[in-house]
């Protein structure tokens, strides 16, 4: 799952960036920007949600390995991955109705190569109150919420790990860990930078 919605983020935006740059079309038209938004979104949700739940595959893999099947049985996982996407597909679609729903009618001009959600709606001569609240709101209820559980499973995980009496278990639990937060921290480092220089960054190039 974690590689298919890498490639959906991956393909929802640098074709349109190798597009930009390399033939200089630097124009997108507003479905395909709704579209590209929407997709944008959905995926990188969809991708914290994921990590999250290997964080929760690794404590329970660790902190509970002899009812780990019963925990984690076949059933469970496609529960979990449904809700996973259902959970992205209802939180990002209204942004496609909030921005459908304003005026726009001066500059046209994003200042990124790809849409996003209060990038495009800032370009409306209309109130964009809800979209600022709402643009809010979904990293809460989902990247942010991801982060800390996140945090927390890896605390409990950590303290597991440390009574281990096996050096070896210990040190093998350890790198699966390692690896785990390496991935976390290669895919929230540049994203709250990036949602961060374009809510308060308007001097950041």
């Amino acid at each position: 799952m974690l590689a298919m919605t890498d490639l959906i983020l991956f393909t929802t935006t640098v074709p349109k960036h190798l597009n930009n740059f390399l033939l200089g079309s630097q124009e997108i038209n507003f479905p395909g920007c709704l579209t590209q938004m929407f997709f944008l979104h959905f995926s990188f949700v969809v991708d914290s949600a994921i990590l999250l739940a290997m964080a929760f595959d690794c404590y329970v893999a660790i902190c509970f390995p002899f009812r780990y099947t019963t925990i984690l049985a076949p059933q469970e996982i496609v529960k979990l991955v449904v809700s996973l996407v259902v959970r992205s597909f209802s939180v990002i679609l209204p942004d496609v109705f909030l921005l459908k729903r304003l005026p726009f009618c001066r500059t046209r001009i994003i200042p990124q190569t790809y849409c996003e959600h209060i990038a495009v709606a800032q370009l409306s001569s209309a109130d964009i109150s809800v979209n600022i609240w709402y643009g809010f709101a979904v990293p809460l209820m989902t990247v942010i919420s991801d982060v800390i559980f996140n945090a927390v499973s890896y605390t409990f995980i950590l303290h597991a790990v440390l009574q281990l009496s096996s050096q070896g278990a210990c040190q093998k639990a350890l790198g699966t860990c390692c690896s785990h937060v390496c991935v976390i921290l290669m895919f929230y480092t540049p994203a709250f930078f990036s949602i961060l220089t374009h809510r308060f960054g308007h001097s950041v190039p």
